[in-house]
């Protein structure tokens, strides 16, 4: 049986680099990093301060009966939503909304209520926590805010693969289209870590880089964390042409796999096995796929191995694809990164710019593919790929073709 074709038909996004998905681009394409001093003064303590923060929030109208239930991971979600709901013409309430669902990801949980919750138990000497802190911390807030707030009452539910959290949950969500369960589904990730005891355990990991991130630069330190959210609306192709829906891209097809190997230290394998998968499922040739979106977290480890795992699956033609990661400018953010590395992808196959990797400043020959540094590249895009890898060994890959 034939597949129905899915596509984009809106994106949504905010993070370090801006409100919306036009900002986040054009901080993207010019290669201006959102990694600065955090300004949060209860993070005093921390050897590594920079971070890639949402320095303030935009006006998005959520009445505060509604806001009180929310943490900040659940709010940026919303706020993305809104966005890629308004872009494909399907912000006011549809007629049939129970044909619409949202699946969202997250790798932690809303750790802002948490953090508050000790501060008051612990610090302040109070008696109780408040009264809204399961519903806000639970990982599937996000999702169930989202719906919520937009009237879908299709599928709902969230994923969480640490990092690959976001691409699990457009995979995840392009299969309730194909199956029947939904005719429009909303994707992607969320994530609010810049919190004392996440950035502390992230600390004593001793992969935080102490100025910021540079991906595949032979002098790295490692990776920054970030905040933030991205949303897509997915949907068939001949639903979105009968109700006259912008198309951005067609959503090719997602790749997974897992490690089984170690709970932090990445292989070779499971990554080159979710990109094969990915460009099987997307009828990809390895010389059709023109830029890479990569994982590349600036960690030692990581970059070397990711380049590794690209030359296997993409043999001679490893040369002529373009590379970048994104992470060099809005941060690792964890479990939303895939989602706003989507906006990458997407706009790359749209203007035939590829991002660049920011920061780069010396080669290793570890790392020698051409990661496109420092400045960003015109070229023809009919296909991009986007990577995420995560702690666990859990592997997700994700495709997009120009249409």
């Amino acid at each position: 049986m034939t597949q129905p074709r899915i596509v984009i038909t809106g994106l949504g996004g905010i993070c370090g680099l801006g409100h919306t998905v036009d900002a986040i681009w054009q901080g993207m394409r010019e290669g201006r990093s959102a990694i600065a001093e955090m300004t949060n003064a209860s993070l005093h303590e921390l050897k590594s301060r920079v971070g890639a923060e949402i320095k303030a929030l935009p006006e998005h109208g959520i009445e505060r009966r509604r806001l009180v239930t929310m943490d900040r991971f659940s709010l940026l979600a919303v706020i993305a939503a809104g966005e890629a709901l308004a872009q494909s013409g399907l912000a006011e309430a549809p007629a049939r909304s129970d044909r619409i669902g949202a699946v969202v990801g997250t790798g932690v949980c809303g750790w802002e209520t948490v953090e508050d919750n000790y501060r008051s138990l612990l610090v302040e000497g109070k008696n109780r926590a408040g009264i809204f802190s399961v519903p806000r911390v639970m990982p599937g807030a996000p999702a169930g805010q989202v719906s919520m707030v937009y009237n879908l009452r299709g599928p709902v539910f969230a994923t969480t693969s640490a990092c690959s959290s976001a691409n699990h949950a457009l995979a995840a969500a392009a299969d309730q289209i194909r199956l029947g369960r939904a005719d429009v589904m909303l994707a992607g990730g969320t994530e609010a870590p810049l919190v004392f005891g996440i950035l502390k355990a992230w600390e004593a990991l001793r992969v935080l880089a102490t100025d910021t991130c540079r991906p595949f630069s032979a002098d790295r330190q490692g990776l920054v964390l970030g905040e933030g959210a991205g949303i897509a609306v997915l949907e068939t192709l001949e639903h979105a042409q009968a109700r006259g829906a912008p198309i951005l891209a067609e959503f090719a097809g997602s790749g997974m796999s897992a490690d089984a190997s170690d709970i932090v230290a990445p292989t070779v394998e499971g990554p080159a096995q979710a990109m094969q998968a990915c460009m099987a499922e997307a009828g990809l040739a390895p010389d059709e796929v023109d830029y890479l979106n990569a994982h590349g977290t600036g960690t030692k480890a990581n970059d070397q191995i990711e380049t590794e795992a690209i030359r296997r699956v993409f043999g001679r033609h490893a040369d002529r694809l373009s590379v970048s990661s994104t992470k060099s400018v809005h941060g690792h953010c964890l479990g939303a990164s895939a989602a706003i590395e989507l906006i990458a992808c997407v706009m790359a196959v749209r203007e035939g710019v590829v991002p660049p990797t920011a920061g780069y400043r010396a080669p290793d020959p570890t790392c020698d593919l051409d990661v496109t540094p420092n400045v960003a590249r015109r070229r023809e895009v009919r296909a991009a790929l986007s990577n995420s890898f995560a702690f666990g060994g859990t592997n997700a890959v994700v495709a997009v073709k120009a249409m």
